[in-house]
């Protein structure tokens, strides 16, 4: 999935399922929260919370914060808790195996979890004789495309981070499961 296809804006590549798992899970967990508080009370529930909120958790990192952002200075590849972005100039090569993978010029090759992946080719018609391109062949002749246009410029180092944000979030869960089970327990 992508959005906003103009070819000079910044382009992002998610994987299609990974806003629907997170939102049924989401509508799950606030079910079971909402459940917790009918039966047994608002304690009970936040002592509960942490453990439905770390699924919660496990899901947005596996499913959905994967992406891929490309513009005309160079991408972003984000994998689960580690962030990748580089300059065009950095990429020796692009192709799409199972996953869009960038080769880089440090030998490292990037398999992005959340860009464009090859999919089963979808079945047609016995009348339809147009042959249609997959999606991800058409997104990845569009990132190409990105990297052909600016190998001259682009000179933007190879960074790796990781996801602060989720970190301190998976922490802040993790401390109040032990306050919750420090509190059953005691």
């Amino acid at each position: 999935m992508s959005i906003d296809p103009r070819p000079e804006a910044a382009r992002t590549f998610r994987a299609a399922s990974g806003p629907v798992s997170l939102v049924l899970c989401s509508l799950l967990a606030i079910f079971l929260l909402g459940d917790a508080v009918v039966r047994a009370g608002w304690g009970q529930m936040l002592l509960l919370a942490p453990w439905v909120l770390l699924g919660l958790w496990v899901v947005y990192e596996i499913a959905f914060v994967s992406v891929v952002r490309i513009d005309d200075q160079g991408a972003m590849v984000q994998n689960m808790l580690r962030r990748t972005s580089f300059g065009w100039s950095r990429v020796r090569d692009v192709d799409l195996r199972w996953q869009l993978v960038f080769s880089l010029d440090d030998g490292t090759d990037l398999s992005s979890y959340g860009g464009p992946a090859r999919a089963r080719p979808v079945r047609r018609a016995t009348g339809d004789d147009e042959a249609k391109a997959p999606v991800a062949l058409r997104d990845l002749t569009d990132v190409r495309d990105r990297w052909q246009a600016a190998l001259s410029g682009a000179e933007a180092p190879i960074r790796r981070t990781w996801d602060y944000r989720a970190l301190i979030a998976l922490g802040v869960i993790v401390l109040w499961a032990v306050a919750s089970i420090l509190i059953a327990n005691g």
